[in-house]
C-alpha cells in the first residue's frame, strides 16, 4: 500500500457569519484516500465519494484533494498555507476558536506560523509557544538570530533561541508579535504555549476548550 504522510498539512479554515471557523487540513494521502484532520481530531483516510464530518471527498491525486463543503468545492494541498472561505472574509478577523479534546484529552489543531502550516497542541504549561528546530526550518524562521537561551530536553540542557513570530494563527483567530522558543529537541507538534493563550479568556466544558480574544 502506498501510504505517505506529510509533516506539514494544507490547511482550509471555513467560516460563517455568526459562527466559528471549522478547520479542515490535509495531513497527506493513503493511496487514492485522502488523511483528513476536521477540527484538529485523528487523521481519517476518506475515499473519494465518501465523507467525515461534513466534508466530501471529491477526487484525489498526487498531493492535493478536492473537497466539497457546504455545496462548494475547494482544493486542499499538503503544506498549503491556510485559507479563508466564507463569513466575512477578513483574514484573521475572528474573536473565537473551539476545540474539541482529540484521542489521550489534547487539544489539538491544525493552524499556522507566519502563514505558514503547522499542526498545534495545546500546552498550558508552557510559557511561550515551542517548536522544533526542523519544524522552524520547514516554514523558514530565522531563528539563529533570536536570542540564545537555554532549554532542557529530555537528554539534558541544550541551546535554543527565543524570537517573536510575526503571526500566529488558529482557525479563523490570528495574532501577531507572540513570543516563541525553538528547541533541538524533536517535537511531533507545535506547542502553543501562554505567550498566545493568554490574550484568550480560556472556558473548558467536558471535551471542548473555547478560546474568547481579549481586548
Amino acid at each position: 500500500m502506498n501510504f505517505r504522510v506529510a509533516l506539514a498539512a494544507g490547511v482550509l479554515v471555513l467560516g460563517s457569519v455568526g459562527a466559528w471557523a471549522q478547520s479542515v487540513a490535509l495531513a497527506g494521502m493513503m493511496g487514492a484516500k485522502a488523511l483528513l484532520i476536521v477540527d484538529g481530531g485523528t487523521p481519517r483516510s476518506v475515499a473519494p465519494g465518501e465523507s467525515h464530518k461534513g466534508v466530501k471527498v471529491v477526487s484525489t491525486a498526487g498531493d492535493q484533494a478536492v473537497v466539497e463543503i457546504g455545496g462548494k468545492r475547494h482544493t486542499l494541498r499538503i503544506g498549503d498555507a491556510p485559507a479563508s472561505v466564507g463569513g466575512s472574509g477578513n483574514a484573521g478577523s475572528g474573536n473565537r476558536v473551539v476545540l474539541t479534546a482529540g484521542s489521550g484529552g489534547h487539544f489539538m489543531s491544525s493552524g499556522s506560523i507566519n502563514g505558514r502550516a503547522v499542526q498545534f497542541m495545546v500546552d498550558t504549561g508552557a510559557t511561550s509557544v515551542a517548536l522544533s528546530v526542523g519544524d522552524a526550518e520547514r516554514i523558514g524562521l530565522n531563528y539563529r538570530g533570536g536570542q540564545p537561551v537555554r532549554v532542557s530536553t529530555a537528554n539534558g540542557v541544550s541551546q535554543g533561541w527565543r524570537m517573536k513570530l510575526n503571526s500566529v494563527r488558529l482557525g479563523d483567530v490570528e495574532v501577531y508579535e507572540v513570543d516563541a522558543v525553538i528547541t533541538p529537541q524533536s517535537m511531533p507538534f507545535v506547542l502553543l504555549g501562554n505567550s498566545f493563550l493568554t490574550r484568550f479568556q480560556m472556558k473548558r466544558e467536558n471535551e471542548q476548550m473555547t478560546l474568547e480574544r481579549r481586548y
